[in-house]
């Protein structure tokens, strides 16, 4: 009879003086995997300092183990090394196919071959994190030691570093590691639907943890007015804007929302063999009918100005069916005023693609298919561009609105554009122009691919254009539906490892959607997904290199490059992008900032005020540090209105802010 062991999680206080290694080296061990599992959050390899992280494996001389206190000592399988740590191999084989993790008891991890191990007696004074699912054999376990820490896997990581223990890195962590950088921007998918019950300040608060920045929020629930819906959304914009995170309206056109379908029928989009197109959660409507345009138009310029958004994200503006013309049944747009309108142009009405008795049949006639696509590819264009206008109008009253438009991936997959009508080389010249952002969504058809398809996808669109800030990346983390391992969902070092290669090749990285992250991988999303470097170069003194705002543990007052900083909270500050020093400070300023969401790139203070440089394509989030009481706000020396609480929404743009008390 099998048996099954329940993972058990234990708590394990943080140490210190190792506790945010950065850099690594591996003995006798492959020095690839552990450059994909430690470099997933900033840990890296540097041959001018000692390592903090010893990685050491069966073809090390086992003289290292003594030679690693005061570092983070990774063993790896059943070697002379880890017998000199206490690990006493046993006289047996074991084939190793499914473990079991404490961080995750009920998630499925199957590795893609088995592995003969011959298993180990783990000391008594080592926590256990992961096991065989079915013999309780333990694989992976740890300890804290005076100054550091170690770590033993019975078997090696697996040649790509992902493929073997999903939650490695959360072991690190409990064990103390901790990391130097945190991101403070990355963008988040938000549906209601989803989280229905959930106090929106415990989301915010959670989110802001977690570095979240800017939450796009599933805006069709509230397109029409309901008491209930409206009060939620309400106070989870207020909720965000408290806790420095920026809110914009995710929109789904074709797709407007429940009620717009129920009392529309006759504006209702058409698949190509007549039905309504109610495709997949969508229901898609005929943005093409200039009565239908003109009603949603005004419905969208009325929610925009019934809640205080930051943004709108014009999301997936094309057409459905990853199958394309394959499948009529799915095929989009074949209602009449796109039929009429192509047959005008081109001499056939579009439905005869699919009459098998027709000359103009996709199946005998291919020029006459290519004619469709191609105008199909300019219909969507046009779709992104009307309604990239109506923004436009929408800014007249709310000119810090910021605009996305997230539009899945063709250079990569070429055969999107004719399934899907996607073209992204028709849309980035309006977005430059614009200066918006182009949020690409790689399709379902890459997810299976590793984290290397990121720096791949980049490259794609350094090709249209050098501005890398232009572009953000979207990943969907979801359950794929490819056969895949060691999880059908992206979770731990995978993610990890997805996250950080897609923000070291785009400007912002959006991870779709917030309720679908797994909860154990919380605490170290804003670590993989910071590309800032740390240096400690004295116990009380750093240097940070950083794209963007990054987040850095820090307790006591500080000075940033010799001058007193007043943008941190009681665990952390927020370090301007660029280099810079960070070192201990004998004072803390009078006025300090708790949180700040714009692009900080200096800040000074005095006596009596704090002046702080900054730039923000929407409006920035300034939280006050309490008590907030008294101080008064000044834009650019002119007086600014702070309203209430202890958060301010100061204007987009380039701008010095200055607080009084």
């Amino acid at each position: 009879m099998k048996r099954f062991f329940l993972c058990v999680t234990v708590t394990i206080a943080l140490f210190s003086r190792t506790s945010q290694a950065t850099t690594f080296q591996a003995a006798g061990a492959d020095e690839k995997a552990w450059r994909a599992i430690l470099g997933a959050v900033g840990i890296t390899e540097d041959a001018k300092r000692p390592p903090e992280i010893l990685v050491v494996g069966a073809g090390a001389k086992p003289e290292l183990v003594a030679q690693a206190e005061g570092k983070i000592l990774i063993l790896e399988g059943a070697s002379a090394a880890a017998e000199k740590a206490g690990f006493v191999s046993e006289s047996r084989t074991l084939s190793v196919r499914q473990i079991c993790d404490t961080h995750a008891p009920n998630m499925q991890i199957f590795w893609e071959k088995p592995v003969s191990m011959v298993p180990s007696i783990v000391p008594a004074d080592y926590q256990v994190f992961a096991k065989e699912r079915w013999s309780g054999t333990p694989l992976l376990a740890g300890k804290r030691t005076a100054h550091g820490a170690i770590l033993w896997l019975a078997v090696p990581p697996g040649e790509t570093g992902i493929e073997r223990f999903p939650y490695l890195l959360q072991a690190l962590t409990d064990l103390g590691w901790s990391a130097p950088a945190q991101t403070t921007t990355l963008w988040a998918f938000f549906d209601s639907s989803y989280r229905i019950r959930a106090d929106p300040e415990y989301l915010a608060e959670r989110w802001r943890r977690t570095g979240v920045g800017v939450l796009h929020v599933a805006a069709w629930h509230n397109m029409e007015s309901d008491a209930a819906q409206d009060d939620y959304l309400t106070r989870l914009i207020a909720a965000c804007h408290r806790n420095a995170i920026s809110v914009y309206a995710w929109l789904e056109l074709p797709h407007v929302s429940e009620k717009f379908w129920a009392d529309n029928p006759q504006w209702r989009e058409k698949t190509a063999v007549g039905q309504d197109a109610q495709l997949d959660w969508r229901k898609l409507m005929n943005l093409q009918n200039p009565e239908c345009r003109l009603a949603i138009a005004r419905e969208i310029q009325i929610l925009l100005g019934r809640f205080d958004w930051d943004g709108v994200n014009l999301a997936e503006l094309y057409f459905e069916s990853l199958e394309g013309a394959a499948n009529p049944a799915r095929f989009t747009p074949l209602n009449d005023d796109v039929r009429a309108d192509f047959q005008k142009q081109a001499g056939f009405d579009p439905k005869l693609l699919f009459d098998g008795s027709s000359q103009y049949s996709a199946s005998k006639n291919s020029a006459a298919l290519r004619n469709f696509l191609d105008y199909r590819a300019g219909l969507a264009a046009r779709m992104q561009r009307e309604w990239l206008g109506t923004m436009d109008e929408a800014r007249k009253s709310k000119p810090y609105l910021d605009v996305v438009l997230t539009h899945i991936d063709d250079r990569f997959d070429a055969g999107i554009r004719d399934e899907l009508g996607a073209d992204v080389a028709r849309s980035l010249p309006l977005i430059a122009a614009r200066r918006d952002t182009l949020l690409v969504e790689d399709p379902a058809t890459l997810w299976a691919l590793g984290p290397d398809r990121y720096a791949r996808l980049a490259d794609k669109y350094k090709q249209l254009s050098k501005d890398e800030k232009q572009f953000a990346v979207d990943i969907n983390v979801v359950e794929r539906y490819q056969d895949v391992y060691p999880t059908k969902k992206q979770t731990g070092v995978e993610l990890f490892a997805l996250l950080h290669q897609a923000s070291v090749s785009f400007g912002r990285v959006a991870l779709y959607f917030e309720n679908s992250l797994e909860k154990q991988d919380l605490a170290l999303l804003p670590a993989a997904a910071t590309t800032a470097r740390v240096e400690q170069i004295a116990p009380d003194e750093l240097t940070v290199d950083a794209p963007d705002v990054t987040r850095i543990p820090w307790q006591g007052p500080v000075e940033v490059d010799g001058r007193v900083w007043p943008i941190q909270d009681q665990d952390s500050v927020l370090a301007p992008e660029g280099k810079h020093r960070l070192s201990a400070a004998v004072e803390r300023p009078s006025i300090t900032l708790r949180d700040f969401n714009g692009a900080v790139s200096s800040a000074t203070f005095n006596t009596r005020q704090v002046d702080v440089a900054y730039q923000s394509k929407t409006r920035a989030i300034a939280v006050l540090s309490t008590p907030s009481e008294g101080v008064s706000v000044e834009v650019d020396g002119e007086k600014f209105p702070r309203g209430g609480g202890d958060f301010i929404l100061l204007p987009a743009g380039q701008h010095v802010v200055s607080f009084f008390r």
